[in-house]
């Protein structure tokens, strides 16, 4: 490793250990000599993100690299444009080893701004549309970032008191430590240096069952490797270059195949709207030319729901893929008649678990697949931890090229989530059948899904239970037919007091600083919440109780 990736030469079993300028620790929780393996095997080059993107010019500088709201720009133009804001960080103080987080509305200040980070030697913290700024400054301060790059100049503010951040862009003029993202090529060029490819290169964002977001780090090989491997199954003819049209934000894990994967590692296509509008989607099919549209199964259906227009053309399209949430079968099937292709299936997370139908040599059934284990090897384990055969239902755990270093700043999670010997838990119930694919059973965590989108129920509960006039509350999933799931409160109020409705406890959340897409969406209050014989609430009768007062009300 190079003096500008680590501070600290030794810190876990004998093992090198990326460490922070803030002195944030970043161990590989898989031990090294199967990550060489790995290398060796040819599952991950051996090479970081940027140098592999900077091939990827050589190679083909006039391909289209990004299709945005503004237009095409070519693979030498991007380059161009992260060599601009490469020496625009390392002209702020950020090149080497720290964190540089990243608000920016999908398109290529986005990728280049990501690409840029690679390219000083620092880690890009990406943050999903559904982070607010209270989330913002968690995350920041968590990861100790050294940099930012954010929307606008509010956004600057709001993370301003921080001690570790050194430096904000944003897309306007910047004062003081706030710079201009559009401003020229500084005077003094800015010249690449070493990076380990062992080493942290992205954090995947995950809201999970925490009351906080999680942060995942990965490494240069398992996003150009594991991450990639899967993507490229996708991919039947290697001669045709991919074109991927990424419906899905690129700071979500899901949105992680867009700019590591489709560009450094691929080489391919990345069309990237900035806004998702199912209209709009078909109309870049047929204009774009898409090899395989990337989606989450609501936004499949919205599409689905589309009359077809005179002349419509997807036959570019070799695949329509779905993670993010369950799919249901009814929209895979309204997916293929609409479009006319196959519908992958893939079950994924950022905390390091993959598995697709793609290529499936039996039927998947109601399965998620085959496991392939130059992606991630999965294995179900009982409650003692112990592997069990198939047919035998448990928890799904997951280990392979793709598998993240650590949870960034959080030994917790770590301890709760990693094994000694770096399999991730996934926290997932599930069995393998006898042919070997992987059936998804149900969560062991705490969450809605809505629309792919993770919501924690106990950080909504945590801030409801703040409101006056409740005395309790909890929060579970109902099925929704358009989102899959909402979240629905279920709440006790306060003796003496009148029921809040759904307004006062939206208007309440607002003010309490938690994103509007976190809110609930229907509420029913009790004068009990059913409790189960430990006396903690029974969520499974409160969810029936919540499915039922739904349906009567529709």
């Amino acid at each position: 490793m190079t003096t500008a990736l680590a501070t600290l030469p030794v810190v876990r079993d004998g093992e090198p250990v990326w460490t922070s300028r803030a002195g944030v620790p970043f161990p590989d929780l898989v031990p090294r000599a199967r990550r060489q393996a790995w290398v060796t095997a040819g599952l991950c080059p051996d090479a970081d993100l940027y140098t592999l993107f900077t091939a990827r010019v050589r190679e083909h500088p006039d391909r289209a690299a990004v299709v945005d709201d503004t237009g095409t720009l070519s693979y030498a133009a991007l380059d161009a444009e992260v060599r601009r804001i490469a020496a625009l960080f390392a002209r702020a103080g950020l090149a080497g080893a720290g964190v540089v987080a990243l608000r920016l509305p999908d398109g290529r200040d986005a990728v280049a701004a990501e690409l840029a980070v690679y390219a000083i030697g620092a880690v890009a913290l990406p943050l999903p549309p559904s982070t607010d700024d209270r989330d913002t400054r968690a995350l920041l301060a968590r990861s100790r970032a050294r940099g930012a790059v954010l929307a606008s100049a509010q956004q600057a503010q709001s993370v301003a008191e921080l001690p570790d951040l050194h430096a904000v862009l944003v897309p306007g003029p910047g004062e003081g430590r706030t710079l201009g993202l559009h401003t020229p090529r500084p005077r003094h060029p800015w010249r690449t240096r070493p990076v380990d490819p062992y080493g942290p290169a992205r954090i995947l964002v995950s809201s999970g069952s925490e009351t906080e977001p999680k942060m995942v780090a990965y490494s240069h090989h398992a996003l150009a490797g594991g991450r990639a491997r899967y993507v490229r199954s996708l991919h039947p003819d290697p001669e045709v270059p991919p074109r991927h049209l990424v419906l899905v934000p690129l700071a979500s894990s899901f949105g992680s195949l867009g700019t590591p994967v489709t560009l450094a590692a691929l080489g391919g296509t990345l069309i990237t709207p900035s806004a998702f509008d199912p209209a709009g989607a078909l109309r870049l099919i047929a204009e774009h030319r898409p090899t395989h549209l990337f989606a989450v199964p609501t936004m499949l259906r919205r599409i689905a729901d589309l009359p077809a227009r005179p002349g419509e053309d997807t036959s570019s399209l070799r695949a329509v893929v779905s993670s993010g949430a369950a799919l249901p079968p009814a929209v895979t099937q309204a997916c293929r008649r609409r479009l006319g292709r196959p519908v992958v299936t893939v079950y994924g997370s950022s905390d390091g678990v993959n598995c697709h139908t793609a290529g499936e040599s039996h039927p998947p059934d109601d399965s998620v697949g085959t496991p392939d284990p130059a992606v991630a090897n999965i294995r179900i384990t009982g409650p003692d931890g112990t592997p069990l055969p198939p047919g035998h239902s448990g928890q799904i755990e997951a280990l392979g090229p793709m598998t993240p270093l650590c949870y960034v700043n959080s030994p917790d999670l770590d301890a709760r989530y990693r094994t000694s010997d770096g399999w991730v838990r996934t926290g997932d119930l599930g069995r393998l059948d006898e042919h070997g694919r992987l059936h998804v059973l149900g969560r062991l965590k705490r969450i809605v899904v809505r629309g792919g989108l993770n919501i924690s129920l106990a950080e909504v509960e945590r801030e409801l239970n703040s409101h006056p006039a409740v005395a309790e509350a909890a929060c579970v999933p109902v099925p929704d037919p358009d989102l899959g799931e909402r979240l629905c409160a279920c709440i006790r109020p306060t003796p003496g007091t009148p029921a809040p409705t759904l307004t006062d406890l939206t208007t309440h959340l607002t003010a309490r600083g938690l994103s509007r897409r976190k809110h609930p969406e229907h509420l029913l209050t009790l004068t009990e919440l059913p409790l189960g014989p430990t006396g903690k609430i029974a969520y499974r009768t409160l969810t029936t109780q919540a499915t039922r007062h739904l349906d009567r009300r529709r």
